[in-house]
């Protein structure tokens, strides 16, 4: 009976230790897809929409800038 609880404890404890790695794993992949997947894209994506909005307010200054240069 002891050498079997203590088979048993043995087992238990290494189901838990494989358990932890394996979540950690898991862990480790959902962030790294979270990262690559989803923020950086995100990310670029604002950045794009900046430029634009910035490349027509920039198109936009120089229009008004030489319209009123020209009406003098």
């Amino acid at each position: 009976m002891i050498g079997h609880s203590l088979a048993a404890g043995r087992a238990a404890t290494y189901l838990l230790d494989m358990a932890r790695i394996v979540l950690s794993v898991l862990g480790v992949v959902l962030a790294l897809y979270v990262v690559f997947g989803l923020l950086i894209p995100t990310i670029f994506g604002i950045f794009k929409i900046l430029l634009v909005v910035g490349l027509i307010g920039l198109a936009v200054f120089a229009a008004i800038t030489l319209v009123s240069k020209l009406s003098k």
